[in-house]
């Protein structure tokens, strides 16, 4: 007689593939609707929320019709604020988790791939840069070059590539030493197309993960900088600069702060979640 077979073994299987679909379903609608909206502030509001109206400064949220989350101590809307400041916001982790994350992996490769002196050198860079705090960076390179969007984007790329070069010199460490990449190499394959074909398609997975979390995080580190004046133009509205704003009137004008941060808050969310997501599936068995 056969043993029997609990039939609580699946449960667990079930509830996670739920939970996996969920995260993906929140994700997906968060940052989905977050940038829809943003892209179409600019038909939404052709003004770009710099229309003042002093009238009405400091008028509370759903007071009125047209100032739905309320004003800020210039009377700016501050939906219309919201909307349009996060272009930057979104704009700036965008390019510059995409720009680092070229840079890291042209690096990590080389350095994965050649080994020996190239190996060293590069990660002893690494070892250096990380070794820097991170505020002594960005005072730096600010009070050098000045802040801005341009150079904010510079600066983002030039502090974090370090992180995917690290990642993907690990993974090509592996992936090199496997039996297709040594059988390719017998059959005389250059360098280049062995990257391009053998060994960049299996470490692309962790990497992908870990541009929709550096997205996240560099929309904060965006906001935090401009929040303490070392980010872009204060004229430009930006989710961090209308954090800097409001501080003032927390007691007073919460919703001037509380806006802002709530959608930080929530397109933070969105893109963690879909990164969790995307662990889930490129790697089932977590060892990512």
């Amino acid at each position: 007689m056969q043993p029997a077979v609990l039939p609580t073994a699946a449960a667990p299987q079930g509830r996670a593939f739920q939970w996996r679909s969920l995260e993906f379903i929140a994700g997906a609608l968060l940052t989905g609707l977050m940038v829809l909206l943003v892209l179409l502030s600019v038909w939404i509001f052709p003004d770009r929320g710099s229309t003042m109206d002093l009238a009405a400064r400091l008028s509370p949220p759903f007071a009125q019709w047209a100032h739905a989350l309320g004003t800020d101590p210039l009377g700016r809307d501050v939906l219309a604020r919201v909307l349009v400041g996060g272009r930057i916001s979104l704009m700036v982790g965008l390019l510059s988790t995409l720009g680092a994350s070229l840079l890291g992996i042209t690096i990590g490769l080389v350095a994965g791939y050649y080994r020996g002196v190239w190996d060293t050198i590069l990660m002893r860079c690494v070892d250096v840069q990380l070794a820097l705090p991170f505020i002594l960076i960005a005072l730096t390179f600010i009070s050098i070059l000045g802040g801005g969007l341009g150079n904010i984007i510079v600066f983002m790329i030039i502090s974090q590539w370090v992180q995917f070069a690290r990642l993907v010199r690990g993974l090509v460490l592996s992936v090199r030493e496997r039996e297709y990449v040594q059988a390719a190499r017998a059959f005389g394959v250059r360098d280049l197309s062995m990257v391009r074909h053998h060994i960049l398609p299996n470490v692309i997975g962790p990497v992908i993960i870990l541009v929709t979390l550096n997205v996240a995080n560099n929309i904060l580190l965006e906001s935090s900088l401009t929040f303490l004046g070392l980010g872009v133009d204060p004229l430009i509205p930006s989710w961090g600069g209308m954090l800097a704003d409001g501080r003032t009137y927390m007691q007073t004008a919460w919703w001037v702060s509380v806006f802002p941060g709530v959608a930080i808050m929530l397109t933070v969310l969105g893109l963690n979640l879909l990164g969790d997501w995307l662990r889930d599936r490129l790697d089932p068995t977590g060892k990512l």
